[in-house]
């Protein structure tokens, strides 16, 4: 088979992302991406049903999300555009499934924005009721309101959106070590060392992995914003290894204070709790001060660090998608002041809306979790294909496994999805039944001249000396404090 090309070529006076972002800003858009509704919802839950087995089923989790992250590594840096999966799909599969793998990408994103609409206001409204003025005011009413300010954000560039992550990252964190402290003096020890009642079978053990695997899905966000990314062939690699680490000391970290409060006998009411840190705190005693900061942590740290990022990728692939011919023109625009796809971002907009407007997270976290899953399984089969009908495409990093890890990695998702609800699985077939038949109505519509830039020169010597410099001080840090969790779990047995 002919290689084909891929590369693209961009027309004259085209108006173009700007590529303003770094390292930094693709950490803290992927990291947040992830960091938020998994993390307090169903990353909890987990602690519910294993006690103190929770961190293997969490270290589990994080094997079966870094490999493929790597495999994304790859396939982003040698394809740095707008659309990330979409892209890679069409390129390795062809039309149908590129189209596929944006539809699911886009639906889920924009489930777990109107999920963290909703969650912000709920913790914003519990911390109020705590601060003794709540608000009287509908769920769904706040949580357009968030969602309609973050889609202000987004339409005015991502420079402002990028610096907006950083902030709301780093204020979660600074809460966040707040909260570890304050939580500190209340751990006891002894909490990990009382044995799991009545075992566990291995397909419920498989279940709560894919229920701790939602906290890491959407480890490859940054791919979406290739085309804003600085040095991509350097950079998503970079940020695609420390992602998944990163992910796993968060979710690890709050998993570890959550048994070290919470009596063992009332770990079983955590198991499906909306909001399972409030209510383990409740179990346990803690109110006041605790309960504050920790709704104030999620609300306008947690909450707000995914809802920035679920509004601006999902539109990067409507973006893409629409460029390429498979959706309505109109959403392939970029607005000439702010270079954003701000058409694009107003629809998604209008779409989280409707979300809301259900006011049912579970309804929302059901279809997002299919949606994730096929995804994934889209992005393999696209690396495959990549591997197979270009093989001379220039890949600055190519992922370790190779074509194996694809299908293991595959095989593992599928296995996944096979332990979903069944209305889930439905709502997911119909949202793909309504994909492919927009694909069928707007695939002979002329794609946009506008098409992906080449790959873009290698950074210089001075700015490679940079960039290497910021990535050993990141690596080091995220290293170190994913064995410093290590040893937070072994400290029981080890003090015992």
């Amino acid at each position: 088979m002919p290689e084909r090309d891929v590369s693209g070529s961009r027309g004259e006076g085209a108006v173009a992302f700007k590529r303003a972002l770094g390292l930094k800003e693709a950490v803290t858009i992927t990291v947040g991406t992830v960091i938020g509704v998994g993390l307090f919802t169903t990353g909890a839950n987990s602690v519910g049903y294993l006690g103190p087995l929770t961190l293997v089923a969490t270290f589990v989790a994080f094997l079966i999300s870094l490999l493929p992250a790597l495999i994304y590594a790859e396939m982003g840096a040698a394809l740095p555009y707008a659309g990330g999966t979409y892209r890679y799909a069409r390129e390795g599969l062809g039309g149908v499934w590129g189209m596929l793998a944006g539809w699911n990408f886009v639906i889920s994103l924009i489930a777990v924005a109107s999920g963290e609409g909703l969650a912000f206001s709920f913790y914003l409204k519990t911390l109020t009721e705590a601060l003794g003025f709540p608000l009287l005011v509908d769920e769904r009413i706040i949580a357009a309101a968030i969602i309609l300010l973050f889609v202000v954000i987004n339409w005015r560039g991502v420079e402002i959106a990028g610096r907006l992550q950083n902030a709301v990252v780093f204020f979660f964190w600074g809460v966040a070590l707040v909260w570890f402290a304050t939580m500190s003096t209340r751990i006891s020890l002894d909490f990990f060392r009382v044995p799991l009642a009545g075992g566990i079978e291995p397909g419920q053990f498989i279940f709560v992995v894919s229920l701790v695997w939602w906290c890491f899905a959407g480890f490859e966000t940054c791919c979406s914003m290739g085309e804003e990314i600085r040095h991509p062939q350097v950079v998503i690699p970079r940020a695609l290894f420390l992602t998944p680490f990163i992910v796993f000391v968060v979710t690890a970290t709050f998993q570890w204070f959550l048994l070290g409060i919470v009596p063992p006998e009332s770990l079983g009411g955590i198991k499906e709790a909306m909001a399972p840190y409030a209510e383990g705190m409740k179990a346990a005693g803690i109110l006041g001060f605790p309960l504050i900061l920790l709704c104030a942590g999620i609300a306008f740290g947690g909450d707000l660090s995914t809802l920035n990022p679920c509004v601006a990728a999902p539109s990067r692939y409507l973006y893409s998608m629409a460029r390429d011919g498979v959706l309505p023109g109109i959403l392939g625009r970029l607005h000439p002041k702010y270079r954003t796809p701000h058409v694009a971002i107003a629809f998604m907009g209008v779409v989280t809306l409707l979300f809301v407007s259900t006011g049912s997270i579970i309804y929302i976290a059901s279809l997002s979790l299919f949606a994730d899953l096929f995804f994934y399984v889209i992005g393999f089969a696209a690396f495959i294909g990549l591997r197979r009908r270009s093989p001379g495409l220039k890949r600055p990093y190519r992922a370790p496994g190779g074509v194996a890890g694809a299908v293991v990695s595959a095989l593992i998702y599928i296995v996944m999805m096979t332990q979903l609800p069944r209305d889930a699985f439905l709502s997911g077939v119909i949202w793909n039944l309504v994909g492919w038949g927009l694909y069928l109505f707007f695939r002979s519509r002329k794609a946009a001249d506008d098409v992906p830039a080449p790959l873009p020169d290698a950074p210089s010597p001075e700015e490679r000396k940079e960039l290497d410099r910021e990535y050993r001080r990141w690596r080091a840090i995220v290293l170190t404090c994913f064995g410093a969790v290590l040893l937070l779990f072994a400290l029981p047995f080890l003090a015992g």
